[in-house]
Parts: structure tokens; C-alpha cells; sequence
């Protein structure tokens, strides 16, 4: 059967995931696979206005599916967000003979594919942070990584908490969403998790559960903050305001974005540039890839994007129960 496009591009949008080279080295070989060129788009949706592009080939791919961040760099753009922007991106896509675009990304990212498809050019989004927040889909390219990063430094944190019986405070990424937090709470067995999606209650989340584990004969103290949820620094303050404890606060930052991808990544990045793709050959647009039940589907960006989602109840109530609350 033959391919309904010649030549596609593949660019990476928004904030940086391990596991986005991985998606970068399918969408190249499963492109050349089925003869179809494939073209690297340079610093996201900006890359794709300037004609900032390479030619890919299996070569170049090679040896990419263990590097963290992204080696067709990432940017954002406030120009591709104009309509000018837009048809300067279009216009791109036509004089270079580019079919389709894969982007790779956040939210953001898809937003700025949809506006794109507009003008004609065919897009498939593979969803790539973080922070888990993308709401069509189970899981994005980098959540494992970052959680397995974060939990490394939570727990050395943890080594020295409980020698000198401190409290710690740790803030992990997660400005809108609190999915990361969660996870990372859970896998640690922090004292208590603040989350953006909980308006945030000082006595209620903090101070109460760690009377509460002190009472059952805990001297230390792990609190783990999403950045949009509290401040950590201030939350620390409060703690030896109120409490008369001596938090140490630790904010992670970007160390959280780097690292090599783990084997999930890794493969679920594989997996998801396989089905763009394929999308892509078939003549499909608009499409977002997702992770159902492990198993990769796809839907309609319109449809994706309007999807609502909220953190997981079950590993929230198994939070609450977890730090005796």
C-alpha cells in the first residue's frame, strides 16, 4: 500500500523529557521503514518557522535512546502562536514538501498542532513531559524518569533526616498538576503531599499529620511540596514557626528533567513514534497518541484536549491512609 505522505518532520516542543530522543529515533526509522523521508525540525515550533531543519537518516539516531533531553533541542515560541506565525510555518511546510509533522510535547505543544492542521498540514502529537498532565493519556514520555530521579533524592534526603531527626521539605516540579508529587509521596512514604488540585490548608496538611506521625513515635519528617501547590520555603517556615521543628527545605528543579531515560521510557517512547507514524502514512491528521491500559491508541487532538482529568483517587486515598491521616 503505498504511503499517503513522502516526507515528514519531526520536532520537539516545551519543556524537555527523557525519553523524547527515544520517540525522536522511531519516528526516523519507522519513517525510513516505510520509505517515507524524514526531516529534524530544530528548537520546536519555532525550528519549523525558520527553516531550521536537517536531514535525518538511520545514522543519525543512533546511539540517541539513552540520552536525556532532546537532541533536536526544544524551544517556545510566542510567534507561532499569531496567525502570521502560523502561516509563516505553513508556508515552511510547503516549500520543504513536508506532508506531516510529528511533534513531541506537552499540552502546549499540541495546541500549537492543532492550529497548524488548519492550514492544511497533516500533525500527529506524541505527548512528552513530566508531569503526567496530559489528559487523554495514562502516561507521557519522561513521568517514570523524573519520579525515579526524584525518589533517588528524596531517599538520600531521607538518610540524613533520619540521623539528625529533622524534618524535610522538598519541592518537586508540578505547576499545575500534582501527579508527579503524588507518585513520588507514595514510593517514599512521605508524611504528608501538597498538591495544586487541594487548596493549600497549613494545619490541615501539614502541621496535623506530623503531630499525628510524631504521637506514633516519629522523629523525622518528609513533606513533599508540587511547585504549585506552596511555596516549600515557605511551607518550611511555617513548619518551625508552628511547630518549633527545624525543616530543612530542598528544592529539585531541573535536576528532575535530566538523566538517562529508564527501560519504560524508553519503550514507551519507541512504541508511541512507531504509531505516529504509521498514522501519518495512512493519511490520518490530528491525532494524538496515548497510552490506555498499555495500550497505545490514538484520538482526535480536539477530542484529547477537551478530555477532563484529575489525579488518581485510588492513589490518593492510599496516600491519605499511608501517612495515618
Amino acid at each position: 500500500m503505498e504511503n499517503a505522505v513522502k516526507r515528514i518532520g519531526v520536532l520537539t516542543s516545551g519543556g524537555d523529557a527523557p525519553g523524547m530522543n527515544a520517540a525522536i529515533r522511531s519516528v526516523v526509522r519507522s519513517a525510513l521503514k516505510r520509505e517515507v523521508e524524514c526531516v529534524g525540525i530544530r528548537r520546536g515550533w519555532s525550528g519549523l518557522i525558520n527553516g531550521d531543519i536537517l536531514p535525518m537518516t538511520s545514522a543519525s539516531v543512533s546511539g540517541i535512546i539513552n540520552r536525556g533531553g532532546t537532541v533536536l533541542y526544544t524551544a517556545r515560541s510566542d510567534e507561532f502562536r499569531t496567525e502570521a506565525g502560523l502561516q509563516k510555518a505553513a508556508n515552511t511546510c510547503k516549500l520543504l514538501g513536508l506532508e506531516g509533522i510529528v511533534a513531541i510535547g506537552g499540552d502546549g505543544t499540541f495546541r500549537g498542532a492543532q492550529d497548524l492542521s488548519k492550514y492544511g498540514i497533516s500533525v500527529v502529537g506524541i505527548p512528552g513531559t513530566i508531569d503526567n498532565d496530559i489528559v487523554c493519556t495514562d502516561y507521557t514520555i519522561g513521568f517514570d524518569t523524573a519520579s525515579n530521579t526524584a525518589v533517588e533524592c528524596v531517599d538520600r534526603l531521607r538518610d540524613t533526616m533520619q540521623s539528625h531527626e529533622r524534618c524535610s521539605v522538598v519541592e518537586v516540579m508540578g505547576r499545575h498538576a500534582g501527579y508527579l508529587a503524588l507518585y513520588v509521596g507514595l514510593a517514599v512514604g512521605a508524611t504528608a503531599v501538597l498538591v495544586p488540585e487541594e487548596k493549600y490548608d497549613f494545619n490541615a496538611h501539614v502541621a496535623e499529620k506530623i503531630r499525628r506521625a510524631r504521637l506514633n513515635g516519629k522523629t523525622n519528617f518528609m513533606i513533599v511540596v508540587a511547585e504549585g501547590a506552596a511555596s516549600a520555603v515557605e511551607v518550611g517556615k511555617q513548619i518551625q514557626e508552628q511547630l518549633g521543628l527545624d525543616p530543612r527545605v530542598t528544592i529539585l528543579g531541573h535536576i528532575q528533567r535530566g538523566g538517562s531515560p529508564t527501560a519504560k521510557d524508553r519503550v514507551m517512547a519507541t512504541r508511541m513514534g512507531y504509531e505516529a507514524v504509521s498514522l501519518l502514512a495512512e493519511g490520518k491528521s490530528n491525532r494524538v497518541i496515548c497510552s490506555k491500559n498499555n495500550k497505545i491508541v490514538d484520538y482526535d487532538i480536539d477530542e484529547g484536549l477537551a478530555m477532563k482529568k484529575t489525579l488518581n483517587a485510588e492513589e490518593y486515598e492510599v496516600m491519605e491512609a499511608m501517612s495515618g491521616v
